[in-house]
C-alpha cells in the first residue's frame, strides 16, 4: 500500500476539554533530561494554552529514572489524597468555615498524574526489564489508586529515534496527546452518565 490511508495517532477528543477545574501531576525523569525538557514543557503548555489547566494547579517533580516514576506516580497521590482530608475545614462543605479568600489553587488530590521519560535500549537486556517495569507499574498505579496516570515515556532503540520522537513536530504531538489523556481521563471520573 503505497498510499496512507489513516492519520497517525489520537483523534481530537468528541467534546472540548475544560481542564480549568484540574490539579494535575507532571513527575519527570532527569535521565536523558534535554530531551525529556523538552516533552515536559511541551506538556505543561499544552495543559495550560490548550486545555485551561490554572498554572497554580500543576504540580510538577523529578525522579532520576523511568524505573522510579511509578513509585514516585504512587507516593505523590497518596500524599495529594493524605494532605487534602488533612486540610479539609468540613466535610460538610458549610460556607462558615470556608476560607474568605477565594484562590484559584487547588490543594485537593491529584485528578491525573502524567509520567515523562525515556528508555533508550542499549547493548544488554537492561532495556526490556526497565521498559516491562515502567509500563507495568504505571498501569498498576492507576489501577491501584483510581486516578489516572498517563504513560509518556518513549522506548527507543537508538539516540537518533529519542531525539525525533521527543524534539520534532511527531514528538510534539505525543507530548500533546498525554496532555489531553490526562485532561480527558480525569474529567471522565466526574461526568454525569
Amino acid at each position: 500500500m503505497s498510499e496512507k490511508t489513516f492519520q497517525k495517532g489520537v483523534s481530537d477528543p468528541t467534546q472540548k476539554l475544560d481542564g480549568s477545574g484540574l490539579r494535575i501531576c507532571i513527575v519527570h525523569t532527569r535521565w536523558n533530561y534535554a530531551l525529556v525538557d523538552n516533552m515536559y514543557k511541551s506538556v505543561y503548555e499544552t495543559l495550560i494554552n490548550k486545555y485551561g489547566v490554572l498554572p497554580e494547579n500543576i504540580f510538577t517533580d523529578t525522579v532520576s529514572g523511568s524505573y522510579e516514576l511509578p513509585m514516585a506516580a504512587k507516593q505523590l497521590i497518596d500524599a495529594s489524597k493524605a494532605q487534602a482530608s488533612a486540610t479539609a475545614s468540613d466535610l460538610l462543605g458549610s460556607p462558615a468555615l470556608a476560607n474568605k479568600e477565594k484562590s484559584s489553587k487547588k490543594t485537593g488530590p491529584f485528578d491525573a498524574v502524567i509520567c515523562l521519560g525515556i528508555v533508550i535500549k542499549g547493548g544488554t537486556a537492561h532495556f526490556e526489564y526497565i521498559c516491562d517495569a515502567v509500563t507495568h507499574g504505571i498501569m498498576r498505579v492507576q489501577l491501584d489508586t483510581g486516578v489516572p496516570v498517563i504513560f509518556g515515556v518513549l522506548t527507543c532503540y537508538n539516540d537518533e529515534q529519542a531525539i525525533a520522537r521527543s524534539s520534532t513536530e511527531e514528538g510534539f504531538h505525543h507530548s500533546e496527546e498525554w496532555a489531553a489523556a490526562a485532561v480527558e481521563s480525569a474529567l471522565r471520573t466526574n461526568r454525569k452518565l
